[in-house]
């Protein structure tokens, strides 16, 4: 092998051992971050272990909403029909939120099954539901039409 060939080769190994290290890193931080979405029957089938950031969507149920007398503390149940999930969320809920609209809860499952919300997001208008909640009630047998005919 000529010494011109031998560079050629080891400067095309360095490249590739580059791209791999740099795909290999990309692939694990998006794995971290993804944010998949689960309503309370997925939950049921298919538990996510406590801690584990996911966003949780349905129905808030009437009755369910009850606020803390000194702060910002907030406790209501998702529910998509058949399945529950209590939500705690500490913060200003949106305008929107009330029982019976939807809404999509980003957090985590404490270790006694309490949803821990960091953000809550509610319905924007009356015929607005989000296409992933929208599905997950009517697969649980809800009938639900989003402003998109779904």
């Amino acid at each position: 092998m000529t010494p011109t060939r031998k560079r050629r080769l080891i400067a095309l190994l360095l490249i590739l051992a580059g791209v791999g290290v740099a795909s290999t890193v990309a692939f694990y931080s998006l794995q971290e971050n993804l944010l998949y979405f689960q309503s309370p029957s997925d939950l049921a089938m298919q538990p996510i272990p406590p801690g584990r950031q996911f966003r949780l969507g349905g129905l808030v149920k009437p009755g369910s909403v009850t606020r803390a007398q000194d702060g910002l503390g907030t406790r209501f149940v998702v529910t998509d029909g058949p399945k529950e999930v209590e939500v705690e969320y500490v913060g200003i809920l949106p305008d929107l939120f009330r029982e019976g609209q939807g809404v999509i809860a980003r957090g985590a499952l404490d270790g006694n099954g309490l949803f821990e919300a960091s953000e809550v997001l509610a319905k924007h208008d009356e015929n607005y539901m989000p296409p992933e909640v929208a599905e997950a009630l009517e697969e649980s047998g809800h009938t639900v039409r989003s402003s998109d005919g779904r």
